[in-house]
């Protein structure tokens, strides 16, 4: 991914908060028929010594061909994507003085790598499926838990999954977030998101508003 200099992301936490806020990842392999993308919502551990950037685990169907096409322990690419919004020329000071801008894009989004491994084992997959539901739950007024099912249902819903794990060797991010402009733009811009309303726009308004100083 090309990264300027001013678009940098390093710190380890706000990669991770992206990732913890936005767990639908797409997850990139190499086949023999060529490239394959499948989106998927993770997991994310930790890092460790043996994965500094921490661990994502994931689980697909039996049915996906995926872990049939990979070789052992192969190299994978994953994507999240943060907040986005379009940046009209509007908002910039310099639109109503000489006209010499253009629209934009902003957002923010993060590139994972590592080696996929495969899991197989039914106690692995249940430790997962108890984890990720419990993290996508909190928010219910009564959060499901796994073992509201019938045992035999989780069973055999169990017997039909390949877990997925990569501990993350290399991590990327990219915060694209209005960081060379003006003050005065920031806050133009801020506005205007704000007042475009969603939550992406509401979302970039903030990161706007906490890039550096121009």
């Amino acid at each position: 991914m090309y990264i300027p200099a001013h678009y940098s992301e390093k710190r380890l936490e706000v990669l991770h908060q992206l990732m913890q806020e936005h767990p639908l990842g797409t997850l990139i392999t190499v086949e023999a028929s060529g490239l394959n993308a499948n989106h998927l919502p993770f997991e994310l551990l930790a890092a460790t010594p043996e994965a500094p950037f921490g661990t994502l685990r994931a689980h697909i169907s039996r049915a996906n061909p995926l872990w049939k096409n990979l070789q052992a322990e192969s190299e994978a690419m994953l994507i999240f994507q943060g907040p986005s919004a379009y940046i009209t020329p509007n908002w910039y000071e310099e639109k109503r003085i000489s006209g010499e801008e253009v629209p934009t894009y902003n957002y923010a989004v993060v590139h994972a790598h590592g080696k996929l491994e495969l899991i197989h084992d039914a106690q692995w997959l249940l430790n997962h499926l108890h984890a990720l539901s419990d993290i996508h739950e909190a928010s219910q007024p009564l959060p499901w838990k796994v073992d509201d099912a019938p045992p035999a249902f989780i069973d055999k819903l169990v017997r039909g999954l390949v877990g997925i794990e990569i501990p993350i060797k290399r991590l990327e991010g990219k915060w694209k977030v209005s960081q060379k402009q003006s003050a005065q733009d920031k806050v133009n811009m801020a506005a205007g998101l704000r007042a475009t309303g969603g939550d992406d726009a509401v979302a970039m308004a903030a990161l706007v508003e906490q890039s550096g100083a121009a």
